[in-house]
């Protein structure tokens, strides 16, 4: 049974999107990996890329063809300064070629060896081929699909990325499955989680590699909060998140890092309408931070950044604020349970599943770990999971442009709401009167996605892709 780690849910990495970004950028590096092995012989040899489907449709609103080039370049998503992506992407363009291991010259102009195919390969709409051609017209190809959230798989490969090597005390397919171990145990969905996380990781490793997780996402929060103008590509959107921190913050609010601002929200006077708006704010923040080639987690995706660290900043900044540690860890735990099992009977790509894979699959998580915060038990808890998606179902993936910023960055806004509403609903539902298992749900997402039509799924081939006149934006 595939093992699905609360890293593997949440990974550090970089914007607009997981799945046309964070995966082609792994995959590059998985094949330059492959390259290296060849030593100085790929010297003088060329590298082409070939983006299909949803790839090429999306792709440069996307930047998948900035991140294919950081990925060939072997550099690391989760470390790599930001702020020089541009300047070193300009670099490639005007050198047209790359350097392996920092020393064997292999020729890629990306205007030329970067080729969009609006084609669909068979096993999934994220589809791409690397080739390298030596000078003796030796050839070493590799085809991967980047199958959503930032996970990889690469053709040939017999077991996926994340099959499980070690004995986990807590196989789990399944919602119904976790809840029998819960059941059995008396533990927590989050005690289940971290037995399982305990097999690869000491619990000081454990829990420092979560709240770095957790670093993470404030930092993105705290960055997008405090950064004006006006976010990258064609349809020059205005950065919301800074413009109503000011209106939200007393002015007289003394902080100097993302740790001190959490602590200025959790004076500052708040009521029903300021804290329904300080949500949007956290999840906006987010998505701008995305959408701009910053650093954010996938939660599941990158698409839907800003959903689950919004929901936990409601928490700890107006729910309790005295939580810190324990409550974080536990919360995103819980949350990427859910996600897992997701994963496990659906898909969390918005190519192959539309928006539902994302926000939907990212308030549903961010409703089963609200919900345990809250005190839930854990069979509260997968329903507050089920609330949150049945009311997603259908979701289609139609950015404007190809770019991950409308309707997303309002959505993730959307989708903390109704991950906290489906908390709530979920405290006061007794076990026994529920009529919609979770794991039918997830079923039921996964027919819905196959029945969808493609061009809903992330091609900018329908919907507001196509009915709002970019030009008019």
């Amino acid at each position: 049974m595939e093992f699905v780690s609360v890293f593997d849910i949440f990974k550090i990495g970089v914007g607009p999107s997981s799945s046309h970004t964070l995966g082609p950028w792994k995959a590059a590096r998985s094949f330059v990996k492959k390259l290296e092995n060849k030593g100085e012989t790929i010297e003088g040899g060329h590298i082409e890329v070939f983006l299909f489907g949803s790839l090429s449709l999306t792709g440069k609103g996307h930047a998948t063809d900035l991140a294919v080039i950081m990925g060939l370049s072997d550099f690391d998503p989760e470390t790599v300064e930001t702020s020089k992506i541009d300047e070193f992407i300009k670099t490639v363009k005007e050198q047209k070629h790359l350097l392996i291991k920092n020393q064997y010259k292999v020729v890629f102009d990306p205007e030329i060896h970067i080729h969009f195919k609006d084609t669909f390969l068979e096993y999934h709409a994220n589809g791409m081929i690397f080739n390298w051609t030596g000078k003796n017209e030796e050839v070493i190809s590799d085809v991967f699909y980047s199958v959503g959230g930032g996970f990889i798989v690469r053709e040939g490969d017999t077991t996926s990325e994340n099959t499980a090597a070690l004995p986990y005390p807590f196989p789990i397919q399944t919602s119904e499955q976790l809840l029998k171990y819960c059941a059995s145990t008396g533990f927590s969905i989050s005690d289940v989680v971290r037995q399982n996380e305990l097999i690869n990781r000491s619990p000081e490793k454990y829990e420092n590699d979560i709240m770095k997780i957790w670093n993470t996402m404030l930092d993105s929060m705290f960055v997008g909060c405090h950064t004006e103008g006006i976010l990258p590509g064609m349809l020059s959107v205005k950065r919301r998140s800074a413009p109503l921190l000011k209106k939200l913050l007393p002015d007289q609010a003394e902080y100097n890092d993302s740790g001190t601002w959490l602590e200025a929200i959790r004076r500052s006077p708040v009521d029903f309408q300021k804290i329904f708006k300080w949500v949007s704010t956290f999840a906006i923040s987010v998505n701008e931070v995305n959408a701009a080639f910053g650093r954010v987690v996938t939660a599941p995706t990158n698409g839907s950044a800003g959903v689950i660290p919004a929901v936990l900043m409601y928490y700890l900044s107006f729910v309790n604020t005295n939580a810190g540690k324990d409550e974080i860890i536990r919360f995103l735990a819980c949350a990427s349970e859910i996600g897992s099992i997701f994963k496990k009977g659906s898909t969390l790509s918005a190519a192959m599943g539309g928006c539902q894979a994302e926000i939907g699959v990212s308030s549903a998580m961010a409703a089963a770990g609200l919900t345990e915060l809250l005190g839930g038990s854990p069979e509260r808890c997968i329903i507050a999971a089920e609330i949150a998606m049945e009311h997603h179902l259908g979701m289609t993936c139609d950015p404007i442009g190809g770019l991950v910023q409308i309707p997303c960055i309002e959505r993730n806004s959307m989708g903390a709401i109704k991950a906290i509403n489906a908390a709530e609903m979920a405290i006061d539902r007794e076990p026994s009167e529920v009529k919609v298992p979770l794991d039918d749900v997830v079923k039921t997402m996964w027919e819905t996605a196959k029945d969808m039509n493609s061009k809903y799924k992330e091609t900018s081939e329908a919907g507001l892709a196509t009915t709002v006149n970019i030009i008019d934006c």
